[in-house]
């Protein structure tokens, strides 16, 4: 049950979640909708931090990580993936990098889930020219990580298309060729996560976006499209999921727009049960103030 129903968070506006479990709590980051009174335009200088053992309760704390941090990059603080590995926690983002309107991908790294974090590579981990086929100078957007039971690591993100390497075991460096994964209506927001053997590969799809995803027992592919797992978000064009299981129960993070003077460039954080039927296929239900419906 959600104590105040949706959104999880009212203040301040939140976005594109990532999600960590960790010692009994998690650990939920946000981008940061911040335009000024007046403006409808996506403005995002830093990722936020929240915690909680219950998904009732949410302690915010400090902000760890802002575009800035990077030195490379001009700002923009996109939405991110954090991953806890080796006993570190790392956290993979998208930034405008220096000099230019391309997008880049960077990551940062921390001892504790709530920080302070610190550029771990010095400089982008993915750039607009190494990637194949990019037309938009948005394509490195939206990076998810995904650490395997065999310790190799995975990065799934784009816009428009999406892109696919592994990760050297430091995190900070591409261990194979970028290659392109054909979804239908890619549009951006990819999450990639394991269960039962089975690769979810979820993300925005169409425009305004839903939620869809597809399934594949290999991380390489071949994916197999399953269909739309949520609807448009209300009041909002964007829609990026999260997907954790917690306390023996798997959870859908999203985004909407749905509070006063909300929208698309003010969105908020969300919860829904989730749940998973006989032949692997997700279900996502509704959660309210009185439970789950």
């Amino acid at each position: 049950m959600i104590k105040e129903g949706n959104p999880i968070i009212r203040n301040p506006y939140t976005a594109d979640p990532t999600v960590l479990v960790h010692e009994g709590a998690v650990f939920l980051y946000t981008g940061h909708d911040d335009p000024p009174p007046g403006v409808d335009d996506y403005r995002m200088h830093d990722w936020l931090c929240f915690s909680s053992t219950d998904l009732l309760h949410w302690a915010e704390h400090s902000s760890p990580l802002k575009a800035t941090d990077f030195q490379w990059a001009s700002g923009d603080a996109y939405a991110s993936k954090v991953v806890e590995y080796g006993g570190k926690f790392y956290w993979f983002v998208s930034v405008t990098h220096a000099g230019g309107p391309y997008k880049a991908i960077g990551v940062a790294v921390s001892d504790n889930p709530t920080g302070p974090f610190a550029d771990a590579k010095g400089s982008a981990l993915v750039t607009h020219d190494m990637l194949p086929a990019a037309e938009s100078n948005k394509a490195n957007l939206d990076p998810t990580v995904l650490i395997d039971e065999d310790g190799k690591a995975y990065l799934f993100w784009g816009n428009g298309r999406c892109y696919f390497a592994e990760l050297e075991s430091n995190l900070t460096q591409l261990a194979s060729p970028i290659s392109v994964i054909d979804l239908p209506e890619f549009s951006e927001g990819a999450h990639i996560h394991k269960k039962n053997g089975t690769y979810y590969l979820a993300y925005g799809y169409g425009y305004p976006e839903r939620v869809a995803y597809a399934t594949s027992r290999q991380i390489g592919g071949p994916w197999e499209f399953k269909g739309i797992l949520n609807e448009i978000a209300g009041n909002c064009a964007t829609n990026r999921p999260a997907i954790i299981e917690f306390g023996g129960s798997d959870y859908f993070f999203y985004h909407n727009g749905a509070l006063p003077e909300g929208g698309s460039h003010r969105r908020s954080v969300c919860i829904d049960r989730l749940y998973y039927e006989e032949d692997g296929s997700m279900r996502r239900v509704v959660m309210t103030t009185e439970g789950v419906r």
